[in-house]
């Protein structure tokens, strides 16, 4: 699949148990590793769910954060604090019920600070794009024999 602008690609890689390899296609950035919490990984490395909540913090405070500096308000410090819960739907499976961020700016300007509070979480891709549900399409590609040939489900 041919990437265009404004997309990324990601390569993950089994590398034992449930510990998976994340490398970053076409950038200079370090691979991640991943993996799932006990029992049925080792918990060695944060899973899916840690990272989803890690993206939506992160992604607030950078849209927060960018909006403060264009509104030039001296940023003394900006932390956030992501709380995720996790609930069974019918069929007994866990599923992300929700999460919810907490943001603790310390700004020189509170005026500055109030007019992004209206704005800011519009500009977080992720925040918004979780919102909405992100179509997502999977393929799964099957050998058909050992000779490596292989065909897509």
């Amino acid at each position: 699949m041919a990437i265009e602008e404004g997309e990324f690609k990601l390569r993950i890689e089994l590398l034992e148990e449930y510990q998976f390899k994340v490398q970053f296609c076409k950038t200079n950035l370090n691979d991640l590793l991943m993996d799932e919490p006990k029992p049925v990984g080792n918990g060695d490395y944060p899973n899916a769910g840690l990272i989803l909540a890690a993206a939506v913090g992160n992604c607030l405070s950078a849209s927060l954060l960018f909006c403060l500096r264009k509104s030039r308000a001296e940023v003394e410090s900006l932390d956030a604090e992501v709380y995720t819960k996790l609930t069974r739907n019918e069929k007994g499976r866990l599923r992300i019920d929700s999460i919810n961020v907490e943001l603790h700016p310390i700004v020189d300007d509170p005026k500055k600070l109030n007019r992004c509070l209206d704005i800011f979480e519009d500009f977080c891709i992720v925040t918004q794009s979780v919102r909405q549900g992100v179509p997502i399409q999977v393929k799964v590609s099957q050998p058909v024999e050992a000779s490596g040939n292989s065909k897509s489900a």
